[in-house]
C-alpha cells in the first residue's frame, strides 16, 4: 500500500486555486500585512485543518534562522530536583511559544559535550545547561557562536554568562552551624560529584564551619563521589561501623539523604534520638 503523501503549501495552494504566497501568508499568520481578506484567511486555514496539514518546522528555522526551541541539559532527569527544574523551564518556555530540546547527561562530560553538539545541529535558539564538571570549553564555544546560553544550579569558573544557582556555600555553613549549637561534635559529610561548583562549595562551608566552631575536622569523615542514593547508602552503612560513630550527618544531596535514611533505619536507628541528618 502506498503511504499517504503528507499535505504541503503547495497541495492546499492548488486545491484552493490559489498560489502557494497567499497560501504561505495566512498559514504564518501574515495574512492582515498582505491585506488578504478574512474570508479567504478563514477557507485556507479550514482546508489546511481538514487535510491535516502540519508546518514543517525545520524549514521554516532555516528561513527565519529561528527554531522556537530551546535546549535543556540536566544531568540526571531520575534525580527529582532536576525533573522539577526541567518541568518548570518547560512550562516556562511554553508560555513564550518555545518548546523544549531536553538531554540528560547523566553525570557524564563526555555525553554532556554530545548533547551540546547535537543542540547546535538542532539550531535551538539557546541553551539551558546544568553542567557537569567544571570544563568549559564547549560551553565558551557557544558563545563565541552567539547562542544564548543560561547556565543554572552549578557555576564554572571564568564563563561569562548569565547564572542561576544557590548559595551552596552558605547553606553547607548554616547547616553545620546547627548541628553545632545542638552539640554534634563528630559530624560526617556526604559528598556529591567533585570537581562540580555545587560540591566544593558546600563542602568549603562544612570545612568553614568546623573551622569558626573549633571542632576538629577529621578527614575521613568527608566520604562520598556522587549525588545518588546508592552513595548515600553505601556511605552512611560505612560510617555507622565507626567507633564511635559519628553524631551527625551532612547529605549534600536530596537522593544522597534518602540513600543515608534506608541506611539508618536498616541498622535499627532512629533519626534524630539516635544519629542526626540534614
Amino acid at each position: 500500500m502506498r503511504k499517504k503523501e503528507r499535505p504541503s503549501q503547495k497541495t492546499i495552494a492548488i486545491t484552493l486555486g490559489y498560489s502557494i504566497s497567499t497560501v504561505s501568508r495566512v498559514l504564518s499568520g501574515k495574512y492582515e500585512k498582505y491585506r488578504i481578506s478574512d474570508e479567504t484567511a478563514n477557507l485556507i486555514l479550514k482546508t489546511a485543518e481538514n487535510m491535516g496539514y502540519i508546518p514543517d518546522e525545520l524549514a521554516r528555522s532555516l528561513k527565519t534562522n529561528k527554531s522556537n526551541t530551546i535546549g535543556l541539559i540536566i544531568p540526571d532527569i531520575a534525580n527529582p530536583y532536576f525533573a522539577s527544574i526541567a518541568k518548570i523551564i518547560e512550562n516556562e518556555a511554553r508560555k513564550f511559544g518555545y518548546s523544549i530540546v531536553l538531554s540528560d547527561s547523566q553525570e557524564s562530560s563526555e555525553a554532556e559535550s554530545e548533547s551540546i553538539h547535537l543542540l547546535k545541529s538542532r539550531r535551538v535558539d539557546g541553551i539551558i545547561i546544568c553542567p557537569v564538571g567544571s570544563n568549559s570549553t564547549d560551553l565558551k564555544r557557544i558563545i563565541e557562536l552567539n547562542i544564548p546560553l543560561v547556565v543554572a544550579d552549578r557555576t564554572i569558573k571564568g564563563l561569562k554568562c548569565p547564572f542561576v544557582v544557590s548559595d551552596n556555600y552558605r547553606g553547607a555553613l548554616e547547616a553545620v552551624r546547627h548541628l553545632v549549637q545542638m552539640n554534634h561534635r563528630s559530624i560526617a559529610c556526604i559528598q556529591g560529584k567533585t570537581d562540580t561548583s555545587v560540591n566544593d562549595e558546600r563542602v568549603r562551608g562544612f570545612r568553614d564551619a568546623h573551622a569558626e566552631s573549633s571542632i576538629p575536622l577529621d578527614e575521613k569523615l568527608i566520604v562520598g563521589d556522587n549525588f545518588g542514593k546508592q552513595n548515600g547508602y553505601i556511605w552512611t552503612k560505612i560510617i555507622l561501623k565507626r567507633n564511635p560513630r559519628p553524631t551527625a550527618i551532612l547529605g549534600l544531596s536530596n537522593l544522597i539523604s534518602l540513600g543515608a535514611i534506608k541506611a539508618i533505619f536498616e541498622n535499627g536507628l532512629s533519626i534524630p534520638e539516635d544519629i542526626s541528618l540534614i
